[in-house]
């Protein structure tokens, strides 16, 4: 924001006048925020059983679209691709996960055998793992670096 202003020509002061307000009320609320968000953290209890129950073959349509691109399909197309296996699925009224080898091989030839591994929830989650992503190393990487930045700040 102070970027912005300091090209402004100084004549324009008046029409900056509730320009920071919106600014000041973001931060107002991420106040508000953090020590609730803080609270259910620190009473937080996962229940990874209910968590399971909740996954859905659906959410590794991406996946399913990733496995194309590395076999050499543009994304743009994998994208498009993935979407009609969901339709397909939807259509037939069963999981993302049952639809065929032959099924898949219909919508694209790049289908193999091996696209099976897909339909892993914890392959997914791993294979994310750039800094900042799903996967174990990458999540408690980011853990560690907080631990440390908070140590600094205590």
């Amino acid at each position: 924001m102070l970027t912005t202003l300091k090209g402004i020509p100084m004549t324009y002061n008046k029409d900056l006048q509730e320009d920071k307000e919106p600014l000041f009320d973001s931060v107002e609320t991420m106040l508000g925020c953090i020590p609730i968000a803080a609270g259910v953290m620190s009473t937080l209890t996962p229940k990874v059983e209910r968590m399971e129950k909740g996954l859905s073959a659906d959410m590794l349509a991406t996946d399913l679209a990733d496995y194309l691109v590395r076999r050499g399909v543009p994304f743009r197309e994998t994208h498009h691709i993935s979407g009609q296996a969901v339709q397909l699925a939807e259509d037939q009224g069963k999981p993302l996960s049952a639809v065929t080898l032959d099924e898949l091989k219909s919508l694209h030839p790049a289908f193999e055998d091996d696209v099976e591994a897909v339909w892993s929830f914890e392959s997914s989650v791993e294979s994310r793992n750039a800094e900042g992503s799903t996967s174990k190393r990458a999540v408690l990487e980011a853990v560690d670096k907080l631990k440390i930045w908070l140590a600094e700040r205590q």
